[in-house]
């Protein structure tokens, strides 16, 4: 009996299943989540046994920030590795689809995964994330405003920065020609007097000559110690303050260092865990139609 054909090809027939099933993806993406959070917190729990408020009982920032980093790492790529799996082991068998095009569509699918797994644990832990990468910027900020005493009240937006400024150039301009006579006649004054000269002093870097000489004949006259002695004493204590401000700098800027390495290293460990769970879908979509076909054939 003779067969007969329509001459209609299967070639340009779309079909009307989606290639994207949400629910895998959705059901990855849980998986992964929770994983996060449950290491997160896991890593929480270890990490505050490694800080102490006791002196000498407490890791080192660097150690502190190290580990804190690696565990990062380990919980992205953990998690989007069992998120990627069990999205392709939980999809169905595309049948009539080219080899090459279902490993696309596993490694797609663990890839939203992923995404999605990323975007959920980022909205429910978005401040403590934040304030991870954030805690250098947020240090070197407030570490360099410190050190300099004038700019944190202009940073602070009071209205004691013009003061400070307004005050210093009246004292200059009323700075009596006998300051010992100044210094033994209104001590408030007088030590008011030398606190604007050091604000100022830390707000443009340095102290004028001028300025250091006049802060040595009061403290000579306070103190009652010769001029000379005074004047040591004095260029000590600029000494002592330039070091605690080189020292604040120097903290800000390695605050600064371990918020760039902290970030670098997270956008990094993201891009590795969107391959891990990209090829962990891939592989459990594998297992999955292997394990399908195997069946088959024993029917």
């Amino acid at each position: 009996m003779a067969s007969y054909t329509t001459g209609v090809s299967d070639v340009g027939i779309e079909s009307n299943i989606p290639a994207l099933a949400w629910g895998p993806v959705i059901g990855g993406a849980i998986a992964a989540s929770a994983i996060t959070l449950i290491l997160l917190l896991l890593g929480s729990g270890v990490g505050l046994t490694m800080v102490s408020p006791w002196s000498g009982e407490s890791a080192s920032f660097t150690t502190v920030s190290v580990t804190a980093a690696i565990w990062f790492v380990i919980v992205q790529w953990l998690s989007s590795a069992l998120g990627g799996y069990l999205t392709g082991r939980l999809r169905t068998k595309w049948a009539g689809v080219h080899t090459d095009e279902v490993f696309f569509r596993d490694t797609a699918h663990g890839f939203m995964s992923w995404a999605l797994a990323t975007v959920v644990v980022a909205g429910l832990a978005g401040s403590a994330f934040t304030s991870l990468v954030g805690s250098g910027v947020q240090a070197a900020s407030s570490v360099a405003a410190t050190a300099t005493v004038g700019a944190t009240a202009a940073a602070a937006g009071s209205d004691e920065a013009p003061d400070l400024a307004t005050g210093y150039f009246t004292d200059l301009l009323l700075r009596p020609q006998d300051a010992a006579t100044r210094a033994q006649s209104g001590d408030a004054a007088a030590t008011a007097e030398v606190s604007r000269i050091l604000m100022q002093g830390a707000a443009k870097g340095e102290v004028p000559e001028a300025d250091r000489a006049y802060i040595a004949t009061i403290v000579a006259s306070r103190a009652g110690i010769p001029q000379e002695e005074a004047r040591t004493r004095v260029d000590q204590v600029l000494r002592q303050i330039e070091d605690a401000k080189n020292a604040a700098l120097q903290a800000a800027d390695d605050a600064r260092k371990s918020a760039a390495t902290v970030a670098l290293l997270g956008a990094l460990s993201l891009l590795i865990g969107a391959f891990i769970a990209s090829a962990a879908a891939a592989l459990g979509g594998r297992q999955r139609d292997d394990d399908e076909a195997a069946l088959v054939v024993k029917a």
